[in-house]
């Protein structure tokens, strides 16, 4: 289960490289994109996601104030470092990205014993790769919290063959089992980190993918989940140039991401519960001082269990009776936020965006009025959602039928998704 404030993860961006085979003087890294650069249009899409305490930028050594030029082209970044209060240092590379990796890490741990601060999770991403979503880099930390280890990948279009040294076929590759692997990589950083001290000492080998060192090294596995086909490394002079023919399509309206909606649903909640003495009082998993609480096979939490069943509505996944039948045992007394944050985590990995949540809630006392702007809070963490994407409304019952006369809560959610 996620939630926004109960882990702390780092973000290294890898912009070391000679950029050799883009044939210019300027790193592609550093290469205008519209309005920006390539590496502050990068930084500015992690940024956003307000999912990162620490970010460290690799780079040459001697391009300090040149990487901070380029990074801060895009001013939102700064402001976005400052309001998150984000850590944010640059850090030197090395001959190799398996190098460039580990000072990253090293510099991390360091920095993160110093101030006493733990970091539970690093994602790793190549500085050239631009045109990654908000959305993936979402998918990529939870996964990485779910599985340990995470990383987009796509599916292969052509059928792959594994050749000798002399040029001839070797093996016949199935093509439904391959991936081409991308960036970001993410994975528990306590784990990588001890991988990458094990890769450094093994010299029989230098590994130039993140997720063969902690494979080699972890014993685990790393979790693929499917990418994005535009998410691809800028390499060569036309990678760059059909790069600003995506990027000019792609700025037209307002933002990135409204260009790309492709689709939008709404969903409707609804739930009902009786009250009675001496049960808790749970609304939006806030606990509300009351005589009375709710009677449910969970804790309760009508509004919690509307906003699931109108998320799982709107994209198509079932319903909160399909998901977490009361039938099964196994949810009695459950904790509605992890529920909501397990059927959330799934819309999430069906690419669908949260637009708004607006909930009224029918109940005659106590008055919600006081509670609200906490309720709301506690809705937009349990999300890891702006809290400006969440409204709360309250109504009495007039004394009229259940609600009014105190006999129950009674709860009505709407939502709105776009992918």
């Amino acid at each position: 289960m996620t939630s926004c404030n109960s882990h702390s993860t780092a973000l290294i961006i890898l912009a070391a490289g000679s950029s050799t085979r883009m044939g210019g003087k300027i790193k592609k890294e550093y290469l205008t994109l519209g309005n920006e650069t390539v590496l502050s249009k990068v930084g500015f899409t992690f940024l956003q996601t307000k999912l990162f305490s620490n970010l460290v930028i690799v780079i040459p050594k001697g391009d300090e104030q040149k990487a901070q030029d380029v990074f801060f082209a895009n001013e939102n970044n700064l402001t976005l470092i400052q309001k998150n209060n984000v850590q944010l240092n640059f850090v030197h590379g090395g001959s190799s990205r398996q190098e460039s990796v580990f000072n990253a890490l090293t510099f991390l741990e360091n920095q993160s014993n110093a101030q006493n601060k733990k970091i539970d999770y690093v994602l790793i991403h190549d500085g050239a790769r631009a045109f990654l979503s908000s959305a993936l880099v979402q998918k990529t930390v939870d996964n990485t919290i779910k599985y340990n280890s995470a990383s987009s990948a796509i599916f292969t279009t052509d059928t792959q063959k594994e050749v000798d040294d002399e040029g001839f076929i070797k093996n016949h590759l199935v093509r439904k089992n391959l991936r081409s692997i991308q960036t970001p990589q993410g994975f528990k950083f306590s784990s990588i980190l001890e991988c990458h001290k094990k890769a450094k000492n093994f010299l029989q080998k230098e590994f130039t993918d993140d997720t063969e060192i902690y494979d080699e090294f972890s014993g685990q596995r790393t979790f693929l989940f499917e990418g994005e086909s535009f998410n691809k490394k800028i390499t060569y002079k036309e990678d760059i140039e059909n790069s600003n023919i995506h990027f000019n399509s792609t700025t037209n309206s307002n933002s990135n991401e409204e260009q790309k909606t492709k689709m939008i649903r709404t969903g409707l909640g609804y739930d009902k519960h009786l009250l009675v003495k001496n049960l808790k009082l749970i609304i939006g998993g806030v606990d509300i001082p009351f005589e009375k609480g709710e009677v449910g096979h969970s804790d309760g939490d009508a509004v919690l269990h509307a906003i699931t069943d109108c998320l799982l509505g709107a994209s198509g996944l079932g319903d909160i009776g399909s998901y977490f039948p009361d039938t099964d045992d196994k949810y009695k007394n459950a904790d509605s936020k992890k529920l909501l944050q397990t059927a959330w985590n799934d819309v999430k990995n069906a690419n669908w965006n949260l637009q708004n949540i607006d909930v009224v809630v029918m109940l005659q006392k106590p008055k919600l009025l006081d509670y609200r702007q906490k309720i709301i809070e506690s809705i937009a963490n349990i999300l890891c959602e702006p809290k400006e994407k969440i409204f709360i409304k309250a109504k009495t019952g007039e004394k009229i039928g259940d609600v009014g006369l105190g006999k129950c809560i009674e709860v009505f959610a709407t939502c709105l998704l776009s992918k």
